[in-house]
């Protein structure tokens, strides 16, 4: 669908607003860093709420959650179509550990900060070593109750198409003994392009899937769950 004239000024506004209001949180983020965990949790979750309030004031983005988000350690496949749904995790849940790629990880500052709030590196052919020490840490958060939050298909997909899983979800669910809860979310009709347009993003939770299942199992079953939005 072409852009509006409406939609390009509320999409200009919103970039002039909400990247150089990120830069005072990353400033936060800093600061809150030297003082402990819980500081820098409502900093990355303040951070988190501000793009809420700037997706529905300037840019006529809505929300709506249909269902329950987990509040403890589990692990949470959500469906990846825009950067909206990454942005909004430290809101949506609590204290929620992402699985960022390991090369964002290593960027300085940004990097740092991450490690301080506590992430699980995704260090892709990088090794069994590798797979340990992610398994662990992801395992460190679980157990402290922290919701283990995965965008299963390993990149940002278009609304409307369905890919494969990436093949180390089903590994990571193995190794890890969690139960899964998977997520459809519908965020690529609105956010994802340069011109963003109004509407409601909707995020469904769908059924808990137990731990143990065969790989083919829990793929199709967490595939069709997160794209139960995908119309």
């Amino acid at each position: 669908m072409r852009a509006t004239p409406f939609d390009v000024i509320r999409s200009l506004v919103f970039y002039l607003v909400f990247y150089p209001g990120t830069l005072v949180f990353i400033a936060g983020v800093g600061l809150a860093s030297f003082i402990g965990t819980e500081p820098l949790r409502r900093v990355v979750q303040g951070w988190s709420q501000f793009h809420r309030l700037c997706c529905r004031w300037i840019l006529g983005i809505r929300l709506k959650i249909e269902g329950t988000m987990p509040e403890d350690g589990v692990l949470v496949a959500m469906k990846h179509e825009s950067f909206f749904e990454a942005i909004d995790l430290p809101a949506m849940m609590n204290f929620p550990a992402p699985f960022p790629k390991g090369e964002l990880v290593r960027l300085p500052g940004w990097g740092w900060a991450a490690s301080k709030y506590g992430v699980v590196a995704v260090e892709r052919d990088q090794g069994a070593k590798a797979l340990r020490a992610m398994v662990a840490s992801a395992r460190s958060f679980a157990s402290k109750g922290r919701p283990l939050a995965i965008f299963p298909e390993g990149t940002r997909v278009p609304h409307g198409q369905r890919i494969a899983l990436q093949s180390g979800f089903a590994g990571l669910y193995k190794l890890l003994g969690l139960p899964v809860v998977p997520v459809a979310v519908d965020s690529g009709r609105f956010y994802h392009r340069l011109w963003k347009k109004p509407g409601t993003v909707t995020f469904r939770v769908g059924t808990r899937i137990e731990p143990g299942l065969p790989r083919d199992e829990v793929e199709a079953q967490v595939l069709e769950a997160i794209n139960a939005l995908n119309q």
